[in-house]
């Protein structure tokens, strides 16, 4: 059993900051990809971040150069820092990872819950 709890959503202004993290927990063995996607209500799920499990990152053209992904492999979590938000309307934010759960094993596809960001005009 694998869980990801993420944390940090939250009303803020436009231009304000915020910080999300997801921690990984359970029966991991090593965890691959992990990133951020957001879905706003009616609309699909998009990716907003993406960082493998050697750090390399990747970003929605939306957010390039005001959110920035990281990953700290010993302690199972991801973070996404926001600065700069815009009013985009509410949203939730889910944490992905794609975990090995054994070694050798097949690699599954695990969500968070989500975290709700809304940012007031």
């Amino acid at each position: 059993q694998v869980q990801l709890v993420e944390s940090g959503g939250d009303l803020v202004q436009t231009g304000g900051s915020l910080r999300l993290s997801c921690a990984a927990s359970g029966s991991i063995f090593r965890i691959n990809a992990m990133g951020w996607y957001r879905q706003a209500s009616g609309k699909q799920r998009e990716l907003v971040a993406h960082i493998t499990s050697g750090g390399s990152t990747d970003y929605a053209d939306s957010v390039k150069g005001r959110f920035t992904i990281s990953r700290d492999n010993a302690k199972n979590t991801v973070h996404q820092q926001m600065n700069s938000l815009k009013p985009e309307g509410p949203a939730v934010y889910y944490c992905n990872a794609v975990i090995e759960t054994t070694n050798g094993g097949p690699m599954y596809n695990y969500w968070g819950q989500g975290t709700q960001v809304t940012v007031s005009s």
